[in-house]
């Protein structure tokens, strides 16, 4: 599971479903090659802003999740490592020449989190989306 799919997990708190294989039996032998159907998660409104700010006052520290990327895992009890950051911007698909690690690489995986998590159903304050 990627990192974008835990973060996802963590918000709308459903796991994608796993594959499902069919296996149906023909006459014809040369017909019996598993079928993989992969079914497409149901994901319901959540209210971010809300969930992340629950999950930070459960934490009981200072994290500024609505500018920082490494602070949103934080709240999320995932991994906010460089490499785990490398895993998201490819989950994103990035495709800039930012330094890994670099304020302009972080401040684009927020971005861009922030708008996948809306187009998935998630309710994300305005200014987050600019």
């Amino acid at each position: 599971m990627g990192i974008l799919s835990k973060i996802k997990e963590k918000i709308f708190g459903k796991k994608a479903e796993e594959p499902v294989v069919n296996n149906t039996n023909y006459a014809d032998a040369s017909l019996n090659t598993p079928e993989v159907i992969v079914p497409e998660p149901v994901l319901e409104e959540a209210d971010v802003e809300a969930i992340l700010e629950a999950a930070v006052a459960a934490k009981g520290i200072k994290l500024n999740w609505r500018e920082s990327i490494v602070d949103l895992m934080k709240a999320l009890d995932l991994d906010s490592s460089l490499s785990a950051r490398k895993e998201l911007a490819a989950d994103l698909n990035y495709t800039g020449n930012a330094a890994d690690g670099s304020a302009e690489k972080n401040i684009w995986l927020h971005k861009a989190l922030m708008k996948t998590l809306a187009e998935n159903g998630g309710k994300i304050p305005a200014e987050l989306l600019s």
